[in-house]
């Protein structure tokens, strides 16, 4: 009879294993020395790195920034580490360039909405088309954040520190682009980073 539990119980713990998804080997965005795997733009007044992270600051005159991979991607799955820093924090990760085929992942206050809309998804000219469950209880304002973003072919999917919060699909999608970081036009804020990667799917 034990022989049979046992023999039982290996044969789950195999269908388990099998069944399980390994998790795609990702590669590093940031080094924490330099942006050699970034775009920075002329005149750089936004975007500094020290001590391992990167920084996103507004200018005087609230010019406001983007930071964009030097390569593009089709279907991946990015990951980071974010803190808030001072004002008021409108900021997020671009998934595949900017347009109105492209959602951005949302860190921070909605300008249009007045309030935290963190891994949401906002596509110009449609504004949030659905809004992150449980972000509230799962949000550290004050502390390091982990948000990681999936998009496969138009579905984009979103985990805020180990958790899944969101999954949208977005018609007529753009499928190939970089991915991108902002600083927000017209508002006076700062933004951390750092544990910047990225795998293709």
């Amino acid at each position: 009879m034990k022989l049979k539990l046992l023999l039982f119980l290996g044969i789950l713990i195999s269908i388990g294993v099998q069944g399980q998804t390994t998790d795609p080997k990702m590669k590093s965005l940031f080094n924490g020395k330099d942006l050699k795997h970034w775009k920075v733009p002329d005149n750089n007044i936004w975007w500094t790195v020290k001590d391992g992270i990167l920084y996103g600051h507004s200018d005087p005159t609230k010019t406001g920034s983007y930071l964009w991979t030097k390569s593009e991607y089709k279907d991946f799955v990015v990951q980071l580490d974010f803190k808030f820093g001072e004002g008021t924090v409108d900021s997020g990760i671009f998934m595949r360039g900017e347009d109105a085929r492209n959602p951005q992942i949302q860190i921070g206050i909605s300008g249009s909405l007045k309030r935290d809309m963190t891994a949401s998804p906002y596509v110009p000219k449609r504004g949030y088309p659905v809004e992150a469950k449980g972000v509230r209880q799962l949000l550290k304002k004050n502390d390091w954040n982990t948000l990681k973003a999936r998009a496969v072919g138009n579905t984009y999917t979103v985990w805020l520190n180990g958790k899944e919060v969101m999954n949208y699909t977005l018609d007529n999608a753009n499928l190939e682009g970089p991915v991108g970081l902002q600083v927000h036009p017209g508002k006076d804020m700062s933004i951390a980073f750092k544990n910047i990667s990225l795998a293709k799917l």
